[in-house]
């Protein structure tokens, strides 16, 4: 019974890496290359041979000591062993070498008592450089059977597997160790001894009738296949299942290893009345031209009926028509889609792309400027959908985008531009992009791939100044006589920036409060940047078209077209005007004095009649003081002459240094009413736009001021 159990497992044993000379390595000049049907590549050599009568020789055709084993010829087959041991080396290959142990087993009777028992362990020679594959799988078969496999003695491994099933017969048999009835784990790395114990939980009291013996061993997880309860049953009839899968031949241990079996050659064991295939494992058998049916038997193909093919006629001139139109579409898609890469290639070169490249390889910046693609922004904003407008202006139209990275941006597909000047738009863009103040909307990046270049900034969420003045009479809530000059002053301290501390002096060209953004915290940031020009650091004035909107433009630029920094600071004291009146720049629904805010601010001044233009509320959240402070400031930014205005450095000191002495006698924010805060909440949240707001307003006031809201004078082909 005891030979039943030492059965032939495969073990995967990963041998050294580099000692190898290649898989026709040969041994030594007069060393046997086999034993049997084992072949010994070199450095591994037979050293001793057992002869017939227990004669042993010996030769030296290993490496060394450590790579030699053992051919006994006294067996009706030549055997190979480890050394001069007992472990049989079945097969041997590059990096791993196949040998056979014993499995572990223990038997009851129908009392519950031991009728037979085998342990099982296995040690090699720490002097061989092998150690249990990974490949190798702990197993465990039973129904009330668990079993431990212990490392050698001193060492810290042990490891366990139960093998559990109330009825042997409803253990599945489809070749896998699924848990029932079969338990699995896997061994350590670098392994050269175990020990296996097993053992029962009742006995095999329950399931003795149908399962009477437990086992547990350690073989290669591809080799065994699980026979289910015909492997419980009886211990004589268990099985390692060392044949080929079905549809191949050979013996998977020996090289070549399993072969595919060409059925076709085997007319006799695999008939086929037709056309045979031979497929991996198996094999197809399809009936003859106008014959169908099952062509593995006899008599299987029968001949079609033969009938007026109307239907398949109809079905080959649809496929056919269909095939020809797909044909033309894909051809028809492919040119256009060429067309549309050269397209945009046209344009990325017209815009200034490869001046753009130069300029970032150039200067080694980069990430300066990123270079976005047309499908990337047509994605980020739905193919430009109408749905994602939060802004129109003199100067193009403004979609908010979803870029991958989860960043809102806008998008500014801007109006034709010159092309001539390319390389001018692309210094502007660059210079742009250096811009870093907390009060400028930053530009990321730019597309050059579409006729018009797009550009895109930061998105800013809670509207314009100019919807918070102009919203509803006396402002929004939140826009207090101290949050006005924190605005203006911010704004102004952003102008100055640009006029004097970025790396090219900028001029805006186009400041109004519709082009001043609020961000969710209030933080005021100047945007539109689609009329600014640089200014050489040589020059203090630049000659240009005259641009901008009605009722900012500096009346000295309109006559002159020379525009210098002077020009912003004219648009900015109307801004300043805006924010003391609540008053629009331009109004044709008001008297033939109050029209032009400008003329009529400096005008009420003169006349000492301030206090009856100031918006009523800031008469008492600020002090007389402070608004003639202010109104004195705007009525020097309006001056006709641009040599006599303020610089906006000036502007931004004097009005930051305005707000550090400002003081709040007779209101407090806190204690707002609760209504009120609601109130706040909600009329921010309803403004989500840029640019020019898109709200229509019942005022009069309004509407007689959006129809000339943009103006430009040309006098050149305009840029």
């Amino acid at each position: 019974m005891l030979l039943l159990f030492i059965l032939v497992l495969t073990w995967m044993l990963p041998l050294p890496e580099g000692n190898f000379v290649g898989a026709t390595a040969i041994a030594k000049p007069g060393c046997r290359t086999k034993c049997g049907e084992v072949t010994v590549p070199y450095p591994f050599g037979i050293n001793y041979i057992v002869m017939p009568g227990g004669y042993v020789t010996e030769q030296n055709c290993s490496l060394e000591d450590t790579f030699e084993l053992t051919c006994n010829l006294t067996s009706k087959a030549p055997e190979l062993f480890i050394g001069t041991g007992n472990l049989k080396v079945y097969n041997i290959s590059d990096s791993e070498m196949r040998i056979s142990v014993s499995i572990a087993f223990r038997c009851y009777d129908s009392y519950g008592n031991i009728s037979e028992n085998k342990t099982s362990w296995t040690d090699i020679p720490e002097r061989f450089p092998l150690t249990f594959s990974q490949k190798n799988k702990f197993t465990v078969i039973g129904c009330d059977d668990y079993a431990w496999i212990r490392g050698p003695p001193g060492s810290d491994y042990a490891s366990g597997c139960m093998g559990i099933c109330n009825n042997p017969s409803r253990v599945p048999d489809n070749g896998t160790c699924s848990g029932s009835g079969c338990c699995q784990t896997s061994i350590p790395h670098g392994l050269q001894y175990f020990n296996i114990t097993l053992g029962s939980f009742n006995n095999h009291g329950s399931v003795v009738s149908s399962n009477r013996c437990g086992f547990a061993f350690l073989a290669e997880e591809e080799s065994f296949k699980f026979g289910g309860a015909r492997d419980m049953s009886n211990a004589t009839e268990f099985y390692i299942k060392t044949s080929c899968k079905e549809g191949y031949q050979g013996n998977p241990y020996l090289e070549p290893g399993c072969e595919d079996i060409d059925e076709c050659k085997d007319n006799s064991t695999y008939p086929c009345y037709g056309n045979c295939n031979n497929t991996p494992g198996n094999y197809t058998c399809t009936c003859l031209v106008g014959y169908e049916g099952d062509g593995k038997t006899k008599n299987g193909c029968q001949r079609k009926a033969s009938k007026f093919p109307v239907m398949a006629l109809s079905l080959a001139l649809v496929f056919g028509l269909l095939a020809i139109l797909s044909g033309i579409s894909g051809i028809f898609l492919g040119v256009r889609k060429r067309k549309l890469i050269k397209l945009r290639e046209k344009f990325f070169e017209q815009n200034g792309g490869e001046f753009m490249k130069q300029k970032l390889k150039a200067t080694g910046a980069n990430d300066a400027v990123t270079m976005f693609s047309t499908d990337q922004l047509q994605k980020a904003t739905d193919n430009y959908s109408e749905e994602r407008i939060v802004g129109r202006g003199g100067y193009g139209v403004v979609y908010k985008g979803f870029l991958p990275d989860n960043r809102v941006v806008a998008i500014k597909k801007s109006k034709i531009v010159d092309g001539s000047q390319s390389e001018q738009f692309i210094n502007e863009i660059w210079i742009l992009s250096q811009v870093i103040h907390r009060n400028v909307v930053k530009l990321l990046g730019c597309c050059l791939e579409e006729e018009v270049p797009v550009l895109v900034y930061e998105f800013i969420s809670n509207n314009t100044l100019f919807y918070h003045i102009h919203h509803k009479p006396g402002g929004m809530s939140w826009l207090s006589w101290e949050n006005r000059l924190r605005v203006a002053a911010e704004a102004a301290s952003a102008l100055a920036y640009l006029h004097s501390q970025a790396t090219m002096p900028i001029i805006h060209r186009d400041v109004k409060s519709a082009n001043i953004l609020l961000d969710e915290n209030y933080t005021t940031k100047i945007s539109d940047f689609g009329a600014s020009r640089l200014v050489p650091l040589d020059h203090d004035q630049v000659t240009t078209l005259v641009q901008g909107t009605l009722g900012y433009l500096d009346p000295e630029y309109f006559h002159t077209s020379q525009l210098t920094d002077k020009s912003d600071v004219y648009s900015f004291g109307m801004v300043l005007a805006e924010l003391i009146t609540g008053r629009l720049p331009i109004c044709a629904a008001r008297t033939n004095e109050e029209k032009n805010l400008a003329t009529y601010f400096v005008k009420s001044m003169k006349e000492n009649r301030l206090f009856q233009i100031v918006e009523p509320r800031l008469l008492q959240e600020g002090t007389l003081e402070q608004l003639q402070t202010v109104a004195e400031l705007v009525k020097r930014c309006l001056n006709l002459l641009g040599d006599e205005r303020p610089t906006m450095k000036e502007v931004a000191m004097e009005l930051e240094g305005l707000r550090k002495f400002t003081t709040h006698p007779w209101i407090q924010q806190h204690e707002q009413a609760p209504e009120e805060s609601r109130s706040l909440i909600l009329e921010v949240e309803q403004s989500d736009l840029y640019g020019v707001p898109l709200i229509p307003y019942s005022s009069n006031e309004w509407e007689s001021y959006s129809g000339i809201t943009e103006m430009a004078f040309q006098e050149n082909k305009p840029r």
